[in-house]
């Protein structure tokens, strides 16, 4: 997607390690004009598939799948990394490893937000070594729920979350591949976005 590539180029720092820093758009300072488009592009690549709820995980995923939450006109769901007092009962949870974070953490949807009969949209802003995904989609399984499709705006290319997913066969529709980042600057890999 041009438009998600020019932002990249324009506004995206790299930090040592082949971080990727593109939150002074994407998921700390969001804008918002951006999530509308993205939401609109996995809107035309997921529509045909029946789209009964978004879930993606509490923080930085929850703008761009509000976006598509409202694209899609169907409610969102996330899954927090923590248990807190109002949520009881009925909580469906999968245990992750956070590269992010350099720490295990366990991931959490209460039950009734799920039914068998969903088909479910996974949204999140990055994927590299596909935990979260993993966690979401293990908690998807338990649930009864069906993993329709999964979108991601930035995938890591040199990492290989996308690769094992799509080797599973999940349809990971990624908006931007990253071949490469450095210091010199960040190598998009060429493919079809259609």
């Amino acid at each position: 997607m041009e438009l998600l590539k020019a932002k990249i180029r324009d506004e995206a720092t790299v930090l040592p390690g082949r971080i990727i820093k593109v939150d002074g758009f994407l998921n700390h300072r969001v804008d918002v004009s951006l999530m509308k488009e993205l939401a609109k592009e996995f809107y035309r690549r997921f529509s045909r598939d029946s789209i009964t709820a978004i879930v993606t995980i509490e923080a930085s995923g929850i703008a761009l799948a509000t976006a598509c939450a409202m694209e899609f006109n169907v409610p969102l769901i996330f899954a927090k990394k923590a248990k807190s007092d109002n949520i009881e009962g009925g909580l469906i949870t999968s245990e992750v490893y956070s590269y992010t974070y350099h720490r295990k953490m366990t991931l959490l949807i209460n039950s009734q937000w799920l039914k068998e009969s969903d088909r479910v949209l996974i949204i999140d802003d990055f994927l590299a070594n596909g935990e979260s995904v993993r966690g979401l989609i293990e908690i998807l399984k338990y649930s009864g729920a069906t993993v329709a499709g999964i979108g991601i705006a930035i995938e890591k290319g040199f990492k290989p979350g996308g690769k094992r997913l799509r080797e599973l066969g999940y349809d990971v529709q990624s908006l931007v591949i990253i071949d490469d980042a450095s210091q010199e600057g960040i190598v998009f890999r060429d493919f079809d976005y259609d």
